[in-house]
């Protein structure tokens, strides 16, 4: 029989070792992670057949390890349970949005730990038997793939949808103008996100506009394939029900920050955003146009440039030209601006 192979990534020593010691004695292999960011490497190393995951941590926390290994479809199906002591139903809601299968809140009860592993392994081993029987690209038979180069259109507001649109690589964001014809951000795309279903689902024109970000690949998908698929397979129409869950989770998010956070802390949120939706193994480093960070923020060219210079000085980023890397995730996310 083959053993299980489970990645523990917890930043606290005793409770990651406890878990370790629990589940080696239960028959499982381990490994051991003690930041997101190494939890991220391991898991796209050894393609564990379970991941256990600590919410708040150093380098990337686990919203973030989620997040990446997401767009990597060798981990993308690998079942993910939270360890979290924060019990409140809204990060609760927002793991399990994101596409978590399960969460433990802390302190648990070992019996507990044990079930959630073997439930969750057992489920897994059936979802992965009928996934292998179709890939996700034979899924879409009738697609049209595309490129695009940086800043063209793919669809703008008003447009009549005809197609589902699939990310297969490349960089998108999702944008609409205010009343004050100043374009805001409303949604970041990368490999693997699924985008332009909005107006399809509410059977209405196109309410924004999809700009590329950096060169991308696209599959535009017939409306009638993508509403076949719904109505006919488990896995596109689960996929469906948490990324709208996750998108009106964003939204709600980005309401609230605007109404309520200062500029400082909206720039900061502005990188933290686009480091969770295209940081790779490696951290987070891409040329990024100042007029993103800045409709992003809801805030001008000039004062995002200024906010980008002041973090800089404090040592959360690094700035050449058009380019920059994020250095200290962690403090930049919950610095108490």
């Amino acid at each position: 029989m083959e053993i299980s192979r489970i990645l523990i990534i917890e930043d606290n020593l005793d409770i990651r070792e406890n878990i370790a010691e629990l589940l080696e004695l239960g028959g499982y292999q381990t490994y051991q992670a003690e930041n997101g960011k190494l939890g991220a490497m391991m898991a796209l190393e050894h393609l564990p057949d379970l991941i256990l995951c600590d919410i708040m941590m150093p380098e990337l926390d686990g919203y973030g390890v989620l997040h990446v290994l997401s767009k990597h479809k060798e981990t993308l199906h690998i079942p993910f349970i939270f360890l979290t002591a924060k019990a409140e139903k809204i990060d609760i809601r927002k793991g399990m949005t994101l596409g978590a299968d399960d969460y433990i809140t802390k302190p648990f009860e070992e019996t507990d730990l044990l079930l959630a592993i073997e439930n969750r392994l057992k489920k897994s081993s059936g979802a992965q038997t009928a996934v292998s029987s179709s890939s996700f690209e034979d899924l879409f038979v009738h697609k049209i793939v595309k490129s695009y180069a940086a800043k063209q259109l793919i669809f703008t507001e008003g447009d009549t949808p005809r197609y589902i649109y699939f990310l297969q690589s490349g960089k998108v964001k999702i944008v609409k103008m205010n009343k004050d014809s100043k374009e805001v951000v409303l949604e970041l795309c990368g490999a693997g996100d699924f985008f332009g279903y909005w107006g399809v689902l509410e059977d209405q024109n196109h309410a924004e506009s999809a700009e590329v970000i950096e060169d991308c690949t696209v599959w535009q998908i017939p409306l009638e394939d993508f509403k076949h698929l719904l109505a006919t397979n488990n896995e596109v129409s689960g996929k469906f029900i948490k990324l709208l869950s996750k998108n009106l989770l964003i939204k709600e998010s980005k309401i609230l920050e605007l109404a309520y956070e200062s500029v400082r802390k909206r720039v900061a949120n502005s990188l933290i955003a686009l480091s969770d939706t295209y940081a790779d193994e490696s951290g987070f480093s891409m040329k990024v146009p100042r007029e993103l960070i800045a409709s992003m923020a809801g805030t001008s060219v000039e004062t995002a440039i200024r906010m980008l210079s002041e973090f800089k000085n404090d040592g959360y980023i690094d700035v050449k030209s058009s380019e920059i890397k994020l250095l200290q995730y962690d403090k930049l996310k919950n610095a108490p601006f």
